[in-house]
């Protein structure tokens, strides 16, 4: 899923950078990585989305981030909205809406 994403990315023009769990991504954001925008599912090992989301906003405080994943429990969207979380995506989403809702979170991309 998540190289597929970034395929889908890639040829629609942004620069995409990964990580295969949340303390990965963490790690990323505390050695000075500044992206324009953070995409996150819920679901990971290590540390999840919900948590990202909250130490994220601790570096990047105007960052959008958007929550993708599975999970459609209004009780999981109100806690990644109550850590930081601009938007909320549920799987599967199309390349095409995906890119939609990231050109609507950052204009001008």
């Amino acid at each position: 899923m998540l190289m597929s994403l970034k395929g889908t990315l890639e040829i629609s023009g942004f620069k995409v950078d990964t990580a295969s769990d949340g303390q990965a991504a963490l790690g990323k954001l505390k050695a000075g990585l500044k992206p324009d925008l953070i995409i996150t599912d819920i679901n990971m090992p290590k540390m999840d989305g919900i948590e990202l989301i909250r130490e994220a906003r601790k570096l990047l405080r105007f960052t959008p981030i958007l929550a993708l994943t599975t999970e459609s429990q209004q009780g999981k969207r109100d806690e990644a909205k109550k850590n930081g979380a601009t938007g909320w995506l549920v799987k599967p989403v199309g390349g095409a809406d995906l890119v939609k809702v990231i050109r609507q979170v950052i204009p001008g991309a």
